[in-house]
């Protein structure tokens, strides 16, 4: 049976990820040979520039640094007030990340640059954002930001103990009902533009029974965003034990904050509409 693939473009497209990369050919080597090896000190990842998950942990750090400075200065603009600055830092980060994300995204090769670059653009959009939500909401961010890293740690445990793994059939309903949510969110932002629904959530402001709908799609993208990370940790295990150069530890890095920013956006939304 085939491995499942994570859907986060920065692992599926890169074949030291998605489980397709060709395998080496073992070299012969003499009896000598191999003694002289077996009575050498092991060598770590790092003297053989191999990819490993410390190396992983340390670059996504450095990503959030990065993001951590531009959401800063975005906050910061927004927040107490929305001002005309706060607002253009936003639509300049959302629409410089969207375009980054994606050439990284399509990119073979890890950019570091790049790479780096998405992450100080994307964090002024969530600055930005995350202000003008806590202008509104006060205590909101720090909400957000807590369940985010609460969805994180117990996705990761799962994960660790093994409870918690992908499969070939749960990865094909994820693909289809990302996709799904993709299209509805589409969709809603095209109604809420045109004033079409006068929410200020569109149609996720709608209440069915009492209860708005945004709640119970938040809380849907929440499992998938949650899933995403399960798919994401799978591809990094499997570069680690693939022996992946250690530049792809920028992608891991790349796919895993990607995934984050969702979730804490997602988060966000539906701490909104319940506090509304």
């Amino acid at each position: 049976m085939a491995e499942p693939t994570s859907s986060n473009p920065a692992f599926a497209r890169n074949p030291i990820f998605n489980g397709k990369a060709a395998a080496t050919q073992t070299p012969t080597i003499s009896a000598e040979g191999l003694q002289e090896l077996y009575n050498s000190p092991a060598a770590t990842p790092a003297q053989t520039d191999r990819m490993s998950y410390d190396d992983v942990i340390v670059k996504t750090v450095g990503m959030f640094v990065v993001l951590l400075v531009g959401a800063a200065a975005g906050f910061l603009t927004n927040f107490p007030a929305p001002t005309p600055l706060g607002i253009g830092l936003m639509i300049v980060g959302i629409v410089g990340g969207l375009v980054l994300g994606i050439v990284n995204a399509v990119k073979r090769e890890p950019s570091v640059p790049l790479i780096l670059l998405y992450a100080g653009l994307e964090g002024l959009a969530v600055g930005a954002l995350s202000g003008f939500f806590e202008a509104r909401w006060s205590g909101i961010v720090l909400q957000a930001v807590l369940a985010t890293f609460a969805v994180f740690g117990v996705t990761l445990a799962l994960f660790a103990s093994g409870k918690v793994r992908a499969s070939k059939r749960a990865t094909k309903v994820f693909l289809i009902a990302i996709v799904g949510y993709a299209v509805f969110s589409l969709i809603n932002f095209v109604l809420m533009i045109t004033g079409a629904v006068p929410n200020a959530f569109g149609l996720r402001g709608v209440e069915i029974f009492g209860i708005p709908l945004g709640l119970v799609i938040g809380v849907f993208a929440v499992i998938l965003a949650a899933y995403s990370l399960v798919l994401d940790f799978d591809a990094i295990q499997r570069g680690v034990k693939s022996g992946a150069p250690r530049k792809y530890g920028w992608s891991a890095a790349f796919g895993l904050v990607v995934t984050l920013v969702w979730l804490y956006l997602e988060l966000l939304r539906i701490i909104a509409i319940f506090r509304n």
